[in-house]
């Protein structure tokens, strides 16, 4: 007989099998039947094969940098980890008979991996650990599927669907107090996207606060704290070395003008200088007049996390018992704290609270604020909020999941045709 787990998986699985196919008929209907805002796609693809659906917005990128490297110094603010895996593929699809470097070959390999990284069996593990429910796991998992980006999650050559993979699957290896494995799975989410550099942080939660706040400090020895570093610095490697790379190339290459931000900071690095320069990111650059209508459009996704966030911290002072048994232990008269009245109120979950509250901050006062539709779908905790809102709070439950889904078909459609955001 099969067990709950295992039925829910399955489930969830096939649901999640049935919306990438939803989604790819919806962007595909689209961009046969309306006009592109951009055609450049046509430039490069000839025809319509089904192919060109992929070619939208940081793709171009991602296909360039596969196809020549890096050529233009805007594309340095991409990683590497997805132009490689598109050239993987693309030289397997070479055995096949197709040609190895063209585009439709880059971005249909692109894709076809993604969908091989579909987190969705990962993000219930994870879910269950969490909340301790097979119903509740089941139901925030469900709810996954229906994200506020899904061209984005579930049919572009996009770095998300990679990220989001390896960082469950890194923070499922936390939970399980397997830090070697979670250093890898974040190593490889790093090299997907710059905000894998926040990831060690459940390394650091697990291995050094844990053991303080649990009262066992016998276990912070010397060696497991230099584990803690190497496992912990590990996963910084990628930005360091895509960093690194361009610094050697551009600073002390032979050229007679060597760029500002060689010299400019103190730490060069040209991921910060492409940011800025070409994408005007950096503190509250973004809060303008004109940018209100993109504030507007992410209003919902960042509220959403900034509620849950805040329903979580405010009740912080009746869950730090749970986590610090040892505060209460130094006095006797104290007695053992209520029982949580709540699976969202789990100790567990805090790291993943100040982690997405630190990512939402960044989102909203340090970024364009629209890649918050993309980005915060990657959190567990934007699914655990929404299965709260349906347990807790039906009548916003309702809303937020009719949100998700007529954005999320907007948004396919806005896709389909390059229109933003993306």
């Amino acid at each position: 007989m099969q067990s709950a787990a295992t039925r829910h998986v399955r489930t969830l699985l096939t649901l999640s099998v049935v919306v990438r196919l939803a989604v790819w008929i919806l962007v595909s209907i689209s961009a046969h039947l309306l006009p592109l805002f951009d055609a450049s796609p046509y430039i490069w693809i000839s025809g319509t094969p089904p192919s060109s659906v992929l070619l939208r917005w940081d793709a171009f990128h991602f296909a360039h940098i596969a196809r020549e490297g890096y050529v233009y110094e805007h594309e340095w603010a991409f990683f590497n980890g997805l132009p490689l895996l598109m050239r993987i593929s693309a030289h397997l699809q070479a055995l096949a008979g197709f040609d190895s470097n063209d585009w439709e070959t880059l971005l249909r390999g692109g894709a076809g991996i993604a969908i091989l990284c579909d987190s969705t069996h990962v993000l219930y593990h994870l879910s269950l650990h969490h909340l301790r429910s097979p119903s509740l796991a089941f139901l925030s998992t469900a709810l996954s599927v229906f994200s506020s980006s899904p061209a984005a999650l579930k049919l572009a050559s996009y770095n998300e669907p990679f990220f989001t993979y390896f960082s469950y699957r890194g923070m499922l290896a936390c939970a399980r107090s397997k830090w070697a494995a979670a250093s890898i799975c974040f190593t490889l989410a790093s090299m997907f996207r710059s905000n894998g550099i926040f990831l060690p942080g459940f390394i650091l939660w697990g291995m050094l606060a844990t053991p303080f706040l649990t009262g066992q400090k016998d276990l912070l020895t010397p060696r497991h704290l230099l584990k803690c570093v190497l496992l912990t610095a590990l996963p910084l490697i990628p930005f360091i070395h895509h960093n690194t790379i361009a610094y050697l190339r551009f600073c002390k290459s032979s050229a007679t003008r060597i760029p500002d931000w060689c010299t400019s900071n103190m730490i060069p690095s040209i991921y910060s200088h492409v940011q800025s320069k070409y994408w005007n990111v950096g503190f509250l650059r973004y809060w303008t007049v004109s940018n209100i209508p993109n504030f507007v459009l992410a209003l919902p996704a960042l509220l959403h996390v900034f509620v849950f966030c805040w329903f979580y911290l405010s009740n912080l002072p009746a869950i730090i018992p749970h986590i610090a048994p040892w505060i209460r232990s130094k006095n006797n008269d104290i007695p053992s704290p209520p029982q949580l009245d709540s699976s969202f109120l789990s100790p567990s979950l805090l790291p993943h609270v100040l982690h997405a509250l630190a990512l939402t901050l960044i989102l909203t006062f340090n970024a364009h604020v629209q890649i918050s539709l993309r980005l915060l779908p990657s959190l567990p905790l934007t699914y655990w909020a929404a299965a709260r809102l349906m347990l807790d709070l039906p009548k916003w439950g309702k809303a937020w999941v009719t949100w998700s889904v007529l954005w999320g078909a907007l948004s396919c459609v806005l896709w389909a045709v390059f229109l933003p955001p993306a």
